[in-house]
């Protein structure tokens, strides 16, 4: 059966279930990225990046959760697999044969400063269609991948 919000209407639904979705995608490939790059770096500044890409995770992760989660109220499904990500992405692949720490720093940043333009883009289109929820959802994930991406970035020269 339909879940049936008041006061939102179907293309409202169906526009914040699109925009979710988009944004859940590049998260999840973001989180990917994020142990791809703590698993994997050498160099200067080590341990704290290697600690700082854990705590960037530990912060998205709950934030793709509401994502998945406000879907789901929507009468949507979320779609996280891997496989699926993998497709509905568009992150590049996080390249596997990086090592320096400043290399991940750079990767990782230009991922998040991507996601951040997703997440403002889909926060107008959802807000402007009826979803002020929906919307306040993706703000509030935009605003930690801001101020995330500026931590991150602080350990570049």
């Amino acid at each position: 059966m339909a879940v049936k919000l008041a006061g939102l209407e179907d293309n409202a639904r169906k526009t914040a279930i699109t925009e979710l979705q988009a944004c859940m995608s590049d998260g999840l490939a973001l989180s990917m990225a994020l142990k791809q790059a703590h698993w994997n770096m050498r160099g200067p500044n080590f341990i704290a990046v290697h600690e700082l890409m854990d705590q960037v995770k530990a912060r998205l992760d709950p934030g793709v959760d509401a994502m998945a989660e406000r879907i789901q109220q929507l009468d949507g499904t979320a779609v996280g697999t891997v496989e699926e990500v993998a497709k509905a992405t568009a992150l590049p692949p996080y390249p596997t044969d990086v090592t320096k720490v400043a290399d991940h720093l750079k990767e990782v940043s230009a991922r998040m400063r991507a996601l951040g333009e997703r997440l403002r883009g889909a926060i107008d289109t959802v807000d402007e269609a009826g979803d002020a929820d929906s919307a306040d959802i993706l703000t509030e994930v935009s605003r930690q991948v801001d101020k995330d991406l500026w931590f991150i970035q602080s350990h570049l020269d």
